[in-house]
């Protein structure tokens, strides 16, 4: 009798271990040639409860997630665009790209590690931005599908070779998209360099929580943990200091506002490209490696809710200022101004010539690891 039941336990074991497996999938199928004649290639990854996201090997690009609303309907969250083309083309504004080696801004595309100046791609009015005119958002990444109990996703890696883009080092990249039944998308970066170098990756999608193309996200409710940003300048580049929320239009940390409730009080905002929000907020003024809330967004016509945990110290949020309807995205679709929100957790912008920030200084036998958490629910 007793071996009757280990048997039945085992073979019910064996069943709902195969039925558990199958209920996440990952599918890679061909996403195109680049312009040199490269193939490209999507995966496709899926978790039992139909929420998706896909990510091709060009950029490590995320161009879809799709999630329920409250009714149980299913839209895309991320703009982008129908084709390879697209995101190879000069207009692509970084959608749902890995940028590195250094995401945000590095001024004047320059920076000194123990005395030696290294000049860097300048490729934003004399500014280094994500990484340079070739970061590694334009990158052909190797990828391979990986799966686990409760979790499937893609493994990226790539090589970037010593003075790619004027950055010191060679520097080994892996970053790890992962979705659970949790219906949480993990981004986990890893990285080595043989040379000391500045390392800041991060990643670029653009939301609209009501469906891409859907209007602007001025309606979306914001709640950002973070008592503090680092100012900018009309260059966009941080002064150095660190600036109180609380009583400003930066202030999402005392109670959770809408997006658009302060976003034209540009005198407050301190910057005069674009108008809005493109600023990094900080969750800590130390990079301890501790999983922290960064902040969470609600859309309240579909209900829909973002939240974002990492282990960085802070997070870029974009408000889309220079979306201005010119980009035909998905389906032909014009993104107008505003029509997405970028919140890209990283180290502060700058830093490598910011003595009071974090370093992101990676030396030669350290490893890089960050993580960040997209937490997708329904309200």
């Amino acid at each position: 009798m007793n071996m009757a039941k280990k048997f039945l336990s085992a073979l019910l074991i064996s069943v709902l271990s195969v039925l558990f497996a199958s209920a996440q999938s990952v599918e890679k199928i061909p996403y195109g040639k680049t312009k040199n004649g490269v193939d490209v290639y999507a995966y496709v990854v899926k978790n039992k409860n139909g929420l998706s996201f896909t990510a091709i090997t060009y950029g490590a690009t995320l161009t879809q997630i799709c999630v329920p609303d409250r009714n149980g309907k299913f839209d895309d969250i991320t703009l982008g665009f129908d084709s390879l083309s697209g995101y190879e083309s000069a207009e692509n504004p970084y959608f749902g790209a890995l940028v590195g080696r250094y995401g945000n801004r590095i001024s004047n595309a320059s920076f000194k590690i123990g005395g030696k100046a290294f000049k860097v791609s300048a490729n934003e009015n004399g500014k280094c931005l994500h990484g340079g005119v070739e970061g590694f958002n334009r990158k052909i990444w190797r990828a391979e599908e990986i799966r686990g109990r409760d979790f499937a996703g893609v493994k990226f890696a790539l090589t970037s070779p010593d003075a790619d883009q004027g950055f010191p080092g060679k520097l080994d990249v892996v970053v790890i998209y992962t979705l659970s039944n949790s219906n949480a998308l993990s981004i986990e970066y890893f990285a080595q360099t043989d040379k000391a170098t500045p390392v800041n990756l991060t990643q670029h999608t653009y939301f609209n929580l009501a469906g891409e193309g859907k209007g602007d996200i001025l309606g979306t409710i914001a709640s950002i943990n973070a008592r503090e940003i680092t100012p900018v300048d009309a260059n966009l580049i941080p002064t150095g200091f660190f600036m109180d929320v609380r009583g400003t239009p930066f202030d999402f940390y005392t109670n959770p506002v809408t997006i658009g409730a302060r976003i034209d009080d540009a005198s407050s905002l301190q910057i005069k490209r674009g108008g809005g929000y493109d600023h990094n907020f900080v969750i800590s003024r130390k990079a301890d490696g501790k999983m922290r809330l960064a902040g969470s967004f609600t859309e309240p016509s579909s209900g829909r809710v973002l939240r974002v945990y990492t282990t960085e110290p802070g997070v870029q949020f974009y408000s889309g200022n220079f979306l201005d309807g010119s980009i035909a995205g998905k389906g032909q679709k014009k993104y107008g101004r505003r029509g997405a929100f970028a919140f890209e957790t990283q180290h502060f912008p700058d830093s490598p010539n910011k003595s009071a920030f974090p370093s992101t200084i990676l030396e030669p036998g350290d490893i890089y690891h960050t993580k960040t958490v997209w937490e997708f629910d329904v309200k």
